[in-house]
């Protein structure tokens, strides 16, 4: 009966620092959404407060709830009744919910070095989706970005293979070998296709996911990447919306793929390998 009782506590326990890393990210999606924004109008996000879009009136702190205000607003500014963009909330919630899916991959977190690593994960996982909401809106990702996100990935890389690493000679080699390698496989298609099929935005992006993933879950990423922009494109294609001939935006599934590859990647590669075995 007490172990029973005591079951049930921890999985109170575990529900509510999921609750709170849900919120958290909702919070997260919330500011993430500011600096796209801000991107967009070529504004500092450090300075001055939110605003509407539409009529600039500087919003209220419940008009800044995430979800929850554009919910009770019903999708309208509370101050010029235009339509708030859908992008919000679902920016929101999909930070929420990778916020709880990154926390639940590296569970439990038993040193510092897992805090740190869980930490990283996460940054590196807003700038990835600030690059898919950006390249999905305006067919570019912004250097502001990328740049960063690449020198934060780099000082993960140095700081493990310092302070954590038993191995990190062949650490490094692993990460930025993947990077090099995911990058010149980029800058072959944009060689090839003369810039037509990829752009040098996809070449930075593509040496952000070797650092970040390594080898082989770089596989796993450029795979499930490819896949998933082949379903899609196929998809608008047959419904008309795009052309063979049509720009599509090639990061949105790129990031997809980084993700697939950051959560599930070693049971994706675990489970391909045991077809061979099994045969």
């Amino acid at each position: 009966m007490s172990f029973g009782l005591k079951e049930g506590k921890i999985r109170i326990m575990l529900s509510a620092f999921y609750l709170i890393f849900f919120f958290f990210g909702l919070a997260a999606g919330s500011f993430l959404n500011c600096i796209i924004y801000r991107l967009e109008i070529k504004s500092s996000f450090l300075r001055g407060r939110s605003f509407c879009p539409h009529c600039k009136h500087i919003l209220s702190w419940q008009d800044l709830i995430p979800v929850f205000s554009f919910l009770i607003l019903k999708g309208k500014c509370s101050y010029c009744d235009k339509k708030i963009s859908w992008q919000y909330p679902l920016v929101e919630l999909a930070t929420g919910i990778l916020f709880v899916l990154v926390i639940n991959n590296q569970y439990p977190i038993l040193n510092f070095q897992s805090l740190l690593f869980t930490v990283y994960r996460l940054l590196i996982s807003c700038f990835l989706i600030i690059i898919f909401i950006y390249d999905l809106k305006h067919y570019i990702i912004p250097d502001k970005v990328i740049y960063p996100a690449i020198v934060m990935a780099i000082v993960w890389l140095g700081l493990n293979s310092i302070f954590f690493n038993s191995h990190p000679k062949s650490y490094l080699l692993n990460s930025i070998s993947s990077a090099l390698g995911a990058a010149l496989f980029f800058w072959a298609i944009v060689l090839v296709s003369k810039g037509k099929w990829m752009g040098l935005g996809d070449i930075k992006l593509a040496f952000l996911m070797g650092l970040f993933l390594g080898f082989p879950e770089i596989l796993v990423a450029l795979f499930g990447g490819f896949l998933i922009g082949a379903i899609i494109g196929l998809g608008l294609v047959a419904t008309k919306k795009k052309t063979l001939e049509s720009e599509v935006p090639f990061a949105p599934f790129l990031v997809a793929g980084t993700f697939i590859a950051t959560l599930w990647g070693e049971s994706l590669i675990s489970w391909y390998l045991s077809l061979f075995l099994f045969y």
